[in-house]
């Protein structure tokens, strides 16, 4: 069966730090901005990216997502896209693991879920709906977006479950490349930091 995505380079791009990313706070829909440093890593982001010519530019609506692409230069060229939203925390946004684990000792997002947000599969299910929406493009396709949902992403592209995930960790402000090598979808680059 060929491949709908064949003619795709996906350049997967984290946004730059925050305040409650550099603090571990888990950040689904609450719209933190960019800190003074994140908005250094976003400028840095967009020396990375100069190197390609995107066929198309996504990005999440969340302010820092919008920001980190705007910074890198492609804010004119952006459409938004809500698959590309991070993971919805649930009654865990704003707090970390730590603190979760007090009262849930050995907790995993991936293992454990959220209690009022999504679950791994919701999660997949927007990144597979995301992936087909690229169906009809032909080149490379610049997302910018968070860490558990492109990490998911990552995982769909190579026809794994959505808790493989977990396997691929994802920094602030750094490219990630999704590719093929003939016929095979592969991971060219991953958590590549920018400006560090």
């Amino acid at each position: 069966m060929a491949d709908a995505l064949a003619r795709v380079e996906l350049v997967l791009v984290r946004h730059g730090e925050t305040e409650w990313s550099r603090t571990g706070r888990h950040t689904g829909r609450t719209d933190v901005p960019l800190d003074a440093r994140g908005r250094e890593q976003a400028e840095a982001v967009g020396a990375v990216l100069a190197a390609w010519t995107f066929a198309r530019v996504l990005t999440s609506p969340s302010a820092r997502a919008v920001e980190t692409c705007r910074l890198a230069g492609f804010g004119g060229a952006a459409e938004t896209d809500d698959d590309l939203l991070e993971w919805d925390y649930g009654d865990y946004e704003g707090v970390t693991t730590a603190e979760i684990r007090r009262e849930r000792p050995g907790w995993t997002l991936w293992r454990d879920g959220v209690p009022g947000g999504e679950t791994a599969e919701q999660v997949g299910a927007r990144a597979d709906r995301f992936l087909a929406g690229l169906a009809d493009v032909d080149g490379a396709v610049a997302a910018f977006g968070h860490g558990h949902i492109l990490r998911v992403l990552a995982a769909r592209w190579l026809g794994l479950e959505p808790v493989a995930g977990r396997l691929l960790a994802l920094d602030p402000a750094t490219v990630s490349v999704l590719d093929h090598e003939h016929e095979q979808r592969v991971v060219r680059r991953w958590n590549d930091h920018c400006g560090d």
